[in-house]
Protein backbone atom coordinates (compact mmCIF):
# COMPACT_ATOMS: atom_id res chain seq x y z
CA UNK A 1 0.00 0.00 0.00
CA UNK A 2 1.36 3.45 -0.95
CA UNK A 3 2.21 6.23 1.45
CA UNK A 4 -0.68 8.38 0.21
CA UNK A 5 -3.17 5.64 1.05
CA UNK A 6 -1.66 5.15 4.52
CA UNK A 7 -1.76 8.88 5.06
CA UNK A 8 -5.46 9.03 4.32
CA UNK A 9 -6.14 6.20 6.77
CA UNK A 10 -4.19 7.74 9.64
CA UNK A 11 -5.09 11.39 9.33
CA UNK A 12 -5.50 13.26 12.66
CA UNK A 13 -9.03 13.44 14.02
CA UNK A 14 -10.11 10.12 12.51
CA UNK A 15 -12.60 7.90 14.34
CA UNK A 16 -11.33 5.52 17.02
CA UNK A 17 -12.62 2.32 18.59
CA UNK A 18 -12.99 4.16 21.91
CA UNK A 19 -15.32 6.69 20.26
CA UNK A 20 -17.56 3.80 19.23
CA UNK A 21 -17.84 2.84 22.90
CA UNK A 22 -15.27 0.05 23.15
CA UNK A 23 -12.37 0.55 25.56
CA UNK A 24 -9.65 -1.95 24.65
CA UNK A 25 -7.38 -0.85 27.49
CA UNK A 26 -10.12 -1.37 30.09
CA UNK A 27 -10.76 -4.85 28.72
CA UNK A 28 -7.07 -5.67 28.85
CA UNK A 29 -6.81 -4.44 32.44
CA UNK A 30 -9.73 -6.63 33.46
CA UNK A 31 -8.28 -9.68 31.71
CA UNK A 32 -4.98 -9.14 33.52
CA UNK A 33 -6.66 -8.72 36.89
CA UNK A 34 -8.32 -12.15 36.89
CA UNK A 35 -5.24 -14.26 36.19
CA UNK A 36 -4.55 -15.02 39.86
CA UNK A 37 -8.12 -16.19 40.42
CA UNK A 38 -8.00 -18.41 37.36
CA UNK A 39 -4.77 -20.06 38.49
CA UNK A 40 -6.39 -20.99 41.80
CA UNK A 41 -8.58 -23.41 39.84
CA UNK A 42 -5.69 -25.05 37.95
CA UNK A 43 -4.81 -28.66 38.63
CA UNK A 44 -1.84 -30.71 37.32
CA UNK A 45 -3.66 -31.25 34.01
CA UNK A 46 -3.59 -27.57 33.04
CA UNK A 47 -0.66 -26.36 30.95
CA UNK A 48 -0.10 -22.77 31.99
CA UNK A 49 0.87 -20.91 28.82
CA UNK A 50 0.72 -17.13 29.44
CA UNK A 51 -0.25 -15.06 26.44
CA UNK A 52 -1.93 -17.93 24.59
CA UNK A 53 -5.12 -17.60 22.58
CA UNK A 54 -6.69 -20.74 24.07
CA UNK A 55 -6.36 -22.91 27.18
CA UNK A 56 -4.56 -26.26 27.19
CA UNK A 57 -5.56 -29.24 29.33
CA UNK A 58 -3.95 -32.68 29.21
CA UNK A 59 -6.49 -35.43 28.57
CA UNK A 60 -4.28 -38.38 29.45
CA UNK A 61 -1.82 -38.04 32.27
CA UNK A 62 0.98 -39.47 34.35
CA UNK A 63 0.06 -42.36 36.66
CA UNK A 64 2.31 -40.86 39.35
CA UNK A 65 0.07 -37.79 39.50
CA UNK A 66 -3.32 -39.49 39.35
CA UNK A 67 -4.93 -42.64 40.65
CA UNK A 68 -5.89 -44.04 37.28
CA UNK A 69 -5.67 -43.48 33.56
CA UNK A 70 -8.60 -43.48 31.17
CA UNK A 71 -8.38 -46.39 28.75
CA UNK A 72 -11.26 -45.30 26.51
CA UNK A 73 -11.91 -41.64 27.37
CA UNK A 74 -14.97 -39.82 26.04
CA UNK A 75 -15.21 -36.04 26.16
CA UNK A 76 -18.48 -34.61 27.48
CA UNK A 77 -19.39 -30.96 26.91
CA UNK A 78 -22.28 -28.64 27.67
CA UNK A 79 -23.21 -24.97 27.77
CA UNK A 80 -25.76 -22.96 29.73
CA UNK A 81 -26.51 -19.58 31.27
CA UNK A 82 -28.40 -18.22 34.27
CA UNK A 83 -31.36 -16.75 32.40
CA UNK A 84 -33.24 -13.71 33.63
CA UNK A 85 -31.85 -14.13 37.14
CA UNK A 86 -29.26 -11.72 35.73
CA UNK A 87 -31.89 -8.94 35.86
CA UNK A 88 -32.45 -9.58 39.56
CA UNK A 89 -28.71 -9.48 40.22
CA UNK A 90 -28.40 -6.17 38.38
CA UNK A 91 -31.30 -4.67 40.32
CA UNK A 92 -29.81 -5.76 43.63
CA UNK A 93 -26.20 -5.06 42.71
CA UNK A 94 -25.41 -8.69 43.59
CA UNK A 95 -23.07 -10.28 41.06
CA UNK A 96 -20.80 -12.88 42.67
CA UNK A 97 -23.51 -15.48 43.19
CA UNK A 98 -24.43 -15.22 39.50
CA UNK A 99 -20.93 -16.48 38.75
CA UNK A 100 -21.53 -19.52 40.97
CA UNK A 101 -24.88 -20.07 39.22
CA UNK A 102 -23.16 -20.05 35.85
CA UNK A 103 -20.72 -22.79 36.79
CA UNK A 104 -23.40 -24.84 38.55
CA UNK A 105 -25.78 -24.86 35.62
CA UNK A 106 -23.07 -26.33 33.40
CA UNK A 107 -21.23 -28.79 35.64
CA UNK A 108 -24.42 -30.21 37.15
CA UNK A 109 -25.50 -31.14 33.62
CA UNK A 110 -22.07 -32.55 32.89
CA UNK A 111 -21.99 -35.02 35.78
CA UNK A 112 -25.38 -36.43 34.76
CA UNK A 113 -23.36 -38.29 32.12
CA UNK A 114 -21.03 -39.59 34.88
CA UNK A 115 -18.30 -37.25 33.63
CA UNK A 116 -15.59 -35.66 35.72
CA UNK A 117 -15.41 -31.88 35.07
CA UNK A 118 -12.11 -30.88 33.50
CA UNK A 119 -12.42 -27.27 32.43
CA UNK A 120 -14.73 -24.28 32.29
CA UNK A 121 -14.89 -21.15 30.15
CA UNK A 122 -17.14 -18.12 30.42
CA UNK A 123 -18.58 -15.54 28.05
CA UNK A 124 -19.71 -12.16 29.37
CA UNK A 125 -21.42 -9.66 27.07
CA UNK A 126 -21.50 -6.11 28.48
CA UNK A 127 -22.46 -2.55 27.56
CA UNK A 128 -19.23 -1.27 29.04
CA UNK A 129 -16.34 -2.83 30.95
CA UNK A 130 -17.04 -2.12 34.62
CA UNK A 131 -14.12 -3.44 36.64
CA UNK A 132 -16.07 -3.67 39.90
CA UNK A 133 -19.00 -5.60 38.41
CA UNK A 134 -16.85 -7.94 36.34
CA UNK A 135 -14.55 -8.64 39.27
CA UNK A 136 -17.52 -9.75 41.37
CA UNK A 137 -18.80 -11.97 38.56
CA UNK A 138 -15.37 -13.55 38.17
CA UNK A 139 -15.08 -14.01 41.93
CA UNK A 140 -18.19 -16.18 41.77
CA UNK A 141 -17.04 -18.08 38.68
CA UNK A 142 -13.71 -18.88 40.32
CA UNK A 143 -15.47 -20.01 43.51
CA UNK A 144 -17.84 -22.19 41.50
CA UNK A 145 -14.95 -23.80 39.63
CA UNK A 146 -13.15 -24.50 42.90
CA UNK A 147 -16.26 -26.18 44.32
CA UNK A 148 -16.79 -28.23 41.15
CA UNK A 149 -13.15 -29.19 40.68
CA UNK A 150 -13.00 -27.64 37.19
CA UNK A 151 -10.17 -25.49 35.85
CA UNK A 152 -11.14 -22.03 34.64
CA UNK A 153 -8.81 -21.85 31.65
CA UNK A 154 -10.21 -18.90 29.70
CA UNK A 155 -13.16 -16.82 28.64
CA UNK A 156 -14.32 -13.81 26.68
CA UNK A 157 -15.61 -10.38 27.67
CA UNK A 158 -17.36 -8.63 24.78
CA UNK A 159 -18.07 -4.90 25.05
CA UNK A 160 -21.10 -4.10 22.85
CA UNK A 161 -22.73 -0.81 23.82
CA UNK A 162 -25.15 -0.88 20.90
CA UNK A 163 -26.51 -4.31 21.94
CA UNK A 164 -26.70 -4.00 25.75
CA UNK A 165 -28.19 -1.09 27.67
CA UNK A 166 -25.99 0.68 30.26
CA UNK A 167 -25.65 -1.59 33.29
CA UNK A 168 -26.88 -4.67 31.40
CA UNK A 169 -24.88 -7.82 30.73
CA UNK A 170 -25.40 -11.48 29.92
CA UNK A 171 -23.55 -14.65 30.82
CA UNK A 172 -22.85 -17.99 29.20
CA UNK A 173 -20.73 -20.86 30.44
CA UNK A 174 -19.06 -23.78 28.70
CA UNK A 175 -17.85 -26.92 30.45
CA UNK A 176 -15.91 -29.98 29.28
CA UNK A 177 -15.46 -33.22 31.17
CA UNK A 178 -14.25 -36.76 30.59
CA UNK A 179 -15.69 -40.20 31.32
CA UNK A 180 -14.51 -43.73 30.69
CA UNK A 181 -16.82 -45.03 27.96
CA UNK A 182 -17.91 -48.14 29.84
CA UNK A 183 -18.73 -45.97 32.89
CA UNK A 184 -20.84 -43.40 31.02
CA UNK A 185 -24.48 -43.07 32.06
CA UNK A 186 -26.71 -45.38 30.02
CA UNK A 187 -30.47 -44.84 30.62
CA UNK A 188 -31.28 -48.25 29.10
CA UNK A 189 -29.88 -49.81 32.29
CA UNK A 190 -32.71 -48.41 34.43
CA UNK A 191 -34.89 -51.31 35.61
CA UNK A 192 -38.06 -51.86 37.66
CA UNK A 193 -37.14 -51.98 41.33
CA UNK A 194 -34.46 -49.29 41.11
CA UNK A 195 -34.71 -46.54 43.74
CA UNK A 196 -34.91 -42.81 43.01
CA UNK A 197 -32.88 -40.61 45.36
CA UNK A 198 -33.23 -36.84 45.41
CA UNK A 199 -30.69 -34.24 46.53
CA UNK A 200 -32.09 -31.11 48.13
CA UNK A 201 -31.85 -27.83 46.29
CA UNK A 202 -30.81 -24.56 47.91
CA UNK A 203 -33.96 -22.81 46.72
CA UNK A 204 -35.03 -21.51 43.33
CA UNK A 205 -31.57 -22.00 41.76
CA UNK A 206 -31.47 -20.47 38.24
CA UNK A 207 -34.71 -21.46 36.52
CA UNK A 208 -38.12 -19.85 36.36
CA UNK A 209 -36.98 -16.31 37.07
CA UNK A 210 -39.17 -14.81 34.37
CA UNK A 211 -42.13 -16.07 36.41
CA UNK A 212 -40.45 -15.04 39.69
CA UNK A 213 -40.01 -11.49 38.42
CA UNK A 214 -43.61 -11.45 37.16
CA UNK A 215 -44.82 -12.50 40.61
CA UNK A 216 -42.74 -9.74 42.22
CA UNK A 217 -44.27 -7.19 39.86
CA UNK A 218 -47.80 -8.55 40.25
CA UNK A 219 -47.74 -8.66 44.07
CA UNK A 220 -45.65 -5.47 44.38
CA UNK A 221 -43.09 -7.29 46.51
CA UNK A 222 -40.06 -5.47 47.92
CA UNK A 223 -36.77 -7.26 47.26
CA UNK A 224 -35.22 -5.48 50.24
CA UNK A 225 -37.97 -6.48 52.67
CA UNK A 226 -37.85 -9.39 55.11
CA UNK A 227 -40.98 -11.53 54.79
CA UNK A 228 -41.58 -13.75 57.83
CA UNK A 229 -42.64 -16.71 55.67
CA UNK A 230 -39.17 -16.95 54.12
CA UNK A 231 -37.04 -15.03 56.62
CA UNK A 232 -34.40 -17.75 56.93
CA UNK A 233 -33.14 -20.61 59.03
CA UNK A 234 -31.70 -20.48 62.56
CA UNK A 235 -33.39 -17.16 63.23
CA UNK A 236 -31.23 -15.29 60.70
CA UNK A 237 -33.47 -12.91 58.76
CA UNK A 238 -32.93 -12.65 55.02
CA UNK A 239 -34.54 -10.29 52.57
CA UNK A 240 -36.54 -11.57 49.63
CA UNK A 241 -33.69 -10.56 47.34
CA UNK A 242 -31.15 -12.50 49.39
CA UNK A 243 -33.33 -15.60 49.35
CA UNK A 244 -33.84 -15.43 45.59
CA UNK A 245 -30.16 -14.78 44.86
CA UNK A 246 -29.05 -17.91 46.74
CA UNK A 247 -26.82 -19.60 44.15
CA UNK A 248 -27.53 -22.89 42.46
CA UNK A 249 -26.12 -25.76 44.47
CA UNK A 250 -23.15 -27.46 42.80
CA UNK A 251 -23.55 -31.25 43.02
CA UNK A 252 -20.61 -32.11 40.75
CA UNK A 253 -17.97 -32.94 43.34
CA UNK A 254 -20.33 -35.07 45.44
CA UNK A 255 -21.49 -37.05 42.41
CA UNK A 256 -17.95 -37.59 41.12
CA UNK A 257 -16.77 -38.85 44.51
CA UNK A 258 -19.67 -41.29 44.78
CA UNK A 259 -19.03 -42.57 41.25
CA UNK A 260 -15.36 -43.15 42.11
CA UNK A 261 -16.39 -45.20 45.16
CA UNK A 262 -17.96 -47.82 42.88
CA UNK A 263 -15.21 -48.55 40.35
CA UNK A 264 -16.47 -51.99 39.29
CA UNK A 265 -20.19 -52.25 39.92
CA UNK A 266 -22.48 -49.89 38.01
CA UNK A 267 -24.80 -49.15 40.89
CA UNK A 268 -26.09 -45.80 39.57
CA UNK A 269 -28.27 -46.39 36.52
CA UNK A 270 -29.49 -42.89 35.76
CA UNK A 271 -29.29 -39.27 36.87
CA UNK A 272 -31.03 -35.96 36.22
CA UNK A 273 -30.31 -32.31 36.98
CA UNK A 274 -33.63 -30.75 37.95
CA UNK A 275 -33.90 -27.43 36.14
CA UNK A 276 -36.57 -25.83 33.93
CA UNK A 277 -39.35 -28.36 33.44
CA UNK A 278 -39.31 -29.41 37.08
CA UNK A 279 -38.75 -32.82 38.59
CA UNK A 280 -41.07 -34.71 36.25
CA UNK A 281 -39.85 -33.00 33.09
CA UNK A 282 -36.18 -33.70 33.82
CA UNK A 283 -36.33 -37.09 35.53
CA UNK A 284 -38.29 -38.47 32.56
CA UNK A 285 -35.22 -37.81 30.39
CA UNK A 286 -33.36 -40.44 32.43
CA UNK A 287 -35.96 -43.15 31.79
CA UNK A 288 -36.15 -45.71 28.98
CA UNK A 289 -39.56 -46.24 27.39
CA UNK A 290 -40.43 -49.43 29.31
CA UNK A 291 -40.35 -48.01 32.86
CA UNK A 292 -41.97 -45.26 34.96
CA UNK A 293 -40.70 -43.43 38.02
CA UNK A 294 -43.31 -43.42 40.80
CA UNK A 295 -42.51 -40.46 43.06
CA UNK A 296 -43.97 -39.61 46.46
CA UNK A 297 -44.46 -35.83 46.45
CA UNK A 298 -44.43 -35.88 50.26
CA UNK A 299 -40.96 -37.45 50.46
CA UNK A 300 -39.03 -34.17 50.60
CA UNK A 301 -39.19 -30.79 52.29
CA UNK A 302 -40.30 -27.93 50.05
CA UNK A 303 -38.34 -24.72 50.80
CA UNK A 304 -40.72 -21.97 52.02
CA UNK A 305 -39.81 -19.68 49.12
CA UNK A 306 -41.90 -21.82 46.77
CA UNK A 307 -45.28 -21.68 48.59
CA UNK A 308 -44.58 -18.00 49.22
CA UNK A 309 -44.16 -17.29 45.53
CA UNK A 310 -47.14 -19.48 44.68
CA UNK A 311 -49.43 -17.64 47.10
CA UNK A 312 -48.23 -14.21 46.01
CA UNK A 313 -48.76 -15.00 42.33
CA UNK A 314 -51.79 -17.24 42.55
CA UNK A 315 -49.85 -19.88 40.61
CA UNK A 316 -51.36 -23.35 40.19
CA UNK A 317 -49.74 -26.47 41.62
CA UNK A 318 -49.23 -27.82 38.12
CA UNK A 319 -47.44 -24.67 36.97
CA UNK A 320 -45.18 -24.61 40.03
CA UNK A 321 -44.17 -28.24 39.47
CA UNK A 322 -43.54 -27.57 35.78
CA UNK A 323 -41.39 -24.46 36.25
CA UNK A 324 -39.44 -24.92 39.50
CA UNK A 325 -37.34 -27.63 41.18
CA UNK A 326 -39.60 -27.35 44.28
CA UNK A 327 -36.77 -28.41 46.59
CA UNK A 328 -35.12 -31.26 44.66
CA UNK A 329 -32.14 -30.14 42.58
CA UNK A 330 -30.70 -33.46 41.45
CA UNK A 331 -31.84 -37.08 41.15
CA UNK A 332 -30.04 -40.42 41.08
CA UNK A 333 -31.57 -43.75 40.07
CA UNK A 334 -29.74 -46.55 41.88
CA UNK A 335 -29.87 -50.29 42.34
CA UNK A 336 -32.06 -51.06 45.39
CA UNK A 337 -29.39 -52.95 47.35
CA UNK A 338 -27.09 -49.91 47.17
CA UNK A 339 -29.64 -47.15 47.83
CA UNK A 340 -28.92 -46.79 51.53
CA UNK A 341 -25.14 -46.90 51.19
CA UNK A 342 -25.16 -44.31 48.40
CA UNK A 343 -27.46 -42.07 50.41
CA UNK A 344 -25.10 -42.28 53.39
CA UNK A 345 -22.09 -41.43 51.24
CA UNK A 346 -23.86 -38.39 49.83
CA UNK A 347 -24.92 -37.25 53.29
CA UNK A 348 -21.31 -37.46 54.49
CA UNK A 349 -20.40 -35.23 51.54
CA UNK A 350 -22.86 -32.60 52.79
CA UNK A 351 -25.93 -33.41 50.69
CA UNK A 352 -29.48 -33.69 52.02
CA UNK A 353 -30.83 -36.91 50.54
CA UNK A 354 -34.44 -37.98 50.05
CA UNK A 355 -35.81 -41.40 49.06
CA UNK A 356 -38.25 -40.14 46.44
CA UNK A 357 -39.70 -43.34 45.04
CA UNK A 358 -38.98 -46.29 42.79
CA UNK A 359 -38.93 -47.48 39.21
CA UNK A 360 -41.78 -49.66 37.92
CA UNK A 361 -42.86 -51.04 34.56
CA UNK A 362 -44.36 -48.29 32.46
CA UNK A 363 -44.02 -46.01 29.46
CA UNK A 364 -41.13 -43.68 30.30
CA UNK A 365 -43.17 -41.35 32.48
CA UNK A 366 -42.83 -39.79 35.93
CA UNK A 367 -45.89 -40.37 38.09
CA UNK A 368 -45.97 -37.84 40.91
CA UNK A 369 -48.39 -38.37 43.80
CA UNK A 370 -50.50 -35.50 45.13
CA UNK A 371 -48.96 -33.30 47.81
CA UNK A 372 -50.70 -33.68 51.19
Amino acid sequence: MGESARGKRTQPGGLTYAQSGVDIEAGDRFAGSIQAGMRRTFGPRVLDRPGGFAGLVRLDYNESLFKHNYKDPVLVSCTDGVGTKVHLGIELGKYDTLGIDLVAMCVNDLVVESAEPLLFLDYIGVNKVDQAVLSELMKGIVQGCEIAGAALIGGETAEMNDLYKPGDFDLAGFSVGVVELKRATDPTRVEPGDIVLGLASDGVHSNGFSLVRKIIEHAKLDLHAVYPEIAGDNGTPRTLGEVLMTPTRIYARSIVRVLRAYKVKKVITGMAHITGGGLAGNLSRALPEHVDAVIDANAWDTPPVFPFLQDQGGVSDEEMDRVFNMGVGYCLIVRPTFADSIAKRLEKLGERVYHLGKITKGKGQVRLSAKK
